[in-house]
């Protein structure tokens, strides 16, 4: 009966130096993966400016149709906005067909708590109200 015996060979030279590189890639990733955590005042930053793009966005969308609904005028720009930049938003036009029975003034306020148009206001009588 013939017995094999296991030879170990040493790890060569080569194979240490490749582990080595690895293990430091390795440790690097870990520690810029750690450091790419963001603080809590960033993130409160963050959700502030998606909440006020959210706010405006559904503004500009919503408020100009409400508009030329009421007016049969179509609106595109603003000429002023107000908000606080967390709960509403205002958007005022001023009419310019005024001369041709067009209305001359119009707001339309926007709550982000309704998710839609509280107040829309032409030429002084108020068509919405919530």
């Amino acid at each position: 009966m013939s017995e094999e015996v296991e030879v170990k060979e040493p790890m060569s030279q080569t194979m240490k130096i490749v582990i080595a590189v690895v293990g430091v890639f390795v440790a690097g990733f870990l520690l810029v993966g750690q450091s790419k955590q963001k603080s809590t005042a960033e993130i409160e930053a963050e959700s502030m400016i998606r909440n006020y793009a959210n706010i405006q966005g559904m503004a500009n969308q919503k408020c100009p149709a409400a508009v030329e609904e009421a007016t049969g005028e179509k609106v595109f720009f603003p000429s002023k906005t107000e908000s606080d930049k967390d709960t509403y938003i205002t958007l005022f036009w001023e009419g310019e067909n005024t001369a041709n029975g067009g209305f001359k003034n119009a707001s339309c306020t926007l709550k982000a708590s309704l998710g839609g148009i509280s107040e829309l206001i032409v030429d002084g009588k108020t068509l919405i109200k919530k």
